[in-house]
């Protein structure tokens, strides 16, 4: 089935309450005046997110004559409706599911226990506004940069418009993120529906919710829903949750989501959706079979669209598509060499760790003279890692096993799982294991996968070691601090090293043992 965008590309924040008051005061002033230019800029940049933003304090900070355009929320989707909002939902779910977890530690929970799910709503409000002035229109003004509050659009060769307002530039940025995508289900519009830019603003709980798409974002929401006590079905229309992640690393997340409440319909076909006088009934097809399943909201969990419509980059010859974005060299240079782009709107990998460092990479490629393409950026060199912030995490960074299989690179995998790990088994968090890929033959780390409570902490010691380049066998060498769950990390590379403690070497020893006596 086709996906498109949402036609709907304005992020409305929702309730009006003090906290996202105090967001929007810092995000979109409704004060704002904007500056007049004067002169040229070396850099104008189109986009508040991540990758706009990094860029815009950095290059001003180097001292460059810098311009940043936002047309509606500062701080992007990460802020507002992505990293920030998630995780404190999902902190409260996690809460809420250790209360219930109490008994086995001993906490008699069994009398009239008291849960609401707006406060916890309102504490993620209260903490994002918090937060939010880091990426705050008055804080960026401060750090020099010229804040405009509208829409950019290239308008000719060396210039953007704000408004009425004509910005010069000797370099442009594109960073203008992307969007929630929505199937184009039959009745699904006239029934509504949340995204990931809609979910936040929900101020009751609903009492069943169908989230349609098992990915990261589907997964991490469906099983914060159902710990604060949601029904949760998830459709999926492949057989398995997660499916870009390990295999047996997804199976775990999705035993626990059981645990949790969550169902899931895989290999399912939903036909159309349709309204009745207490919500939204799915239709849908499995094993040959037609079922209609009612529910409260349906949340659209199946990714995102670059933003690349309205900005006049036909104009300016930048070549880009809807699907994938803005075309980029891995210097992230666009076809028009004075324009760059970063973050969500030209690469596949869309995480808020990426487009920090694209935006490193931009600022040296941009700024920068490299003669003869000596010594310029590139998105080559870099190592990703990404988490789903499920409960167990999955962590991955590198080459998964049937990746190295498909390019014919012959592999060593070690596996450590963490009911052998004593601080794990003491948590009573002993699901999941730490696996790693290595060259064959060598210690050579190509990839690795943790599924475990805290992965997304204990994924960065394997990307430090690909990024130093460093093997197994100095992780090994590293003394862990006992007892912690990071431990499996120094286990699983202990697996390695047994490997290489052959019988002809303990023979060898052996004799050098009996001559010594």
């Amino acid at each position: 089935m086709t996906q498109s965008p949402t036609t709907n590309h304005a992020i409305e924040i929702q309730p009006m309450d003090e906290f996202n008051q105090a967001l929007l005061n810092n995000v979109h002033p409704p004060q704002w005046t904007n500056p007049k230019p004067d002169g040229k800029y070396n850099l104008v940049i189109i986009g508040a997110g991540t990758a706009g933003l990094v860029t815009a304090a950095v290059a001003s900070a180097l001292g460059a004559k810098v311009a940043l355009i936002e047309r509606h929320l500062m701080g992007g989707d990460c802020l507002n409706v992505g990293c920030v909002p998630s995780k404190g939902v999902i902190r409260a779910s996690r809460a809420w599911a250790e209360l219930k977890q109490a008994q086995e530690f001993g906490l008699d929970i069994s009398g009239n226990v008291q849960t609401n799910f707006g406060t916890a709503m309102a504490r993620m409000r209260k903490l994002r506004a918090r937060i939010s002035h880091v990426d705050s229109a008055h804080r960026y003004k401060k750090l020099g940069v010229d804040v405009y509050i509208g829409e950019g659009r290239f308008s000719g060769d060396g210039t953007i418009t704000v408004g009425d307002q004509i910005l010069p530039y000797a370099k442009a940025v594109i960073c203008t993120g992307a969007r929630a995508i929505a199937l184009p289900i039959p009745g699904l519009k006239d029934a509504g529906f949340l995204t990931n830019e809609t979910v936040f603003n929900l101020t009751t709980l609903p009492s069943s919710l169908a989230v349609i798409g098992a990915g990261p974002i589907g997964c991490e929401l469906a099983q914060a829903f159902a710990r604060f006590g949601s029904k949760v079905i998830v459709f999926e229309q492949e057989c398995r949750i997660l499916p870009r992640e390990d295999a047996e690393a997804a199976e775990v997340v999705k035993e626990a989501m059981n645990r949790d409440g969550v169902k899931f319909f895989c290999n399912a076909k939903i036909t159309h959706v349709s309204k009745n006088e207490t919500g939204k009934v799915i239709h849908y097809e499995i094993d040959g079979q037609s079922k209609e399943l009612p529910v409260t909201e349906i949340l659209i969990g199946i990714g995102r669209a670059p933003n690349v419509e309205e900005l006049g980059l036909n104009t300016v010859g930048v070549e880009f598509d809807t699907r994938s974005g803005v075309k980029v060299s891995d210097r992230l240079q666009t076809t028009n060499s004075k324009i760059y782009a970063a973050g969500d709107v030209c690469f596949p990998f869309k995480f808020t760790h990426t487009a920090d460092a694209m935006a490193q990479i931009v600022i040296q490629n941009a700024l920068f003279p490299h003669p003869f393409g000596i010594g310029y950026a590139s998105t080559n060199s870099l190592i990703i890692p990404w988490c789903t912030f499920t409960e167990p995490e999955i962590a991955h960074v590198g080459l998964y096993g049937h990746e190295a299989e498909q390019r014919n690179i012959e592999i060593d995998t070690f596996t450590f799982h963490l009911n052998e790990v004593d601080r794990a088994i003491l948590d009573g968090e002993d699901e999941g294991f730490a696996r790693v890929h290595v060259k064959k033959g060598t210690d050579t780390i190509l990839g690795a996968t943790i599924v475990a409570s805290h992965a997304g902490d204990m994924i960065s010691e394997f990307t430090l070691a690909m990024k130093a380049k460093v093997g197994l066998s100095t992780i090994t060498g590293t003394i862990h601090p006992y007892p912690t769950q990071a431990e499996v990390v120094k286990k699983v590379a202990n697996a390695w090293r047994k490997t290489t403690f052959t019988d002809g070497k303990k023979r060898l020893l052996q004799k050098l043992f009996a001559w010594t006596r």
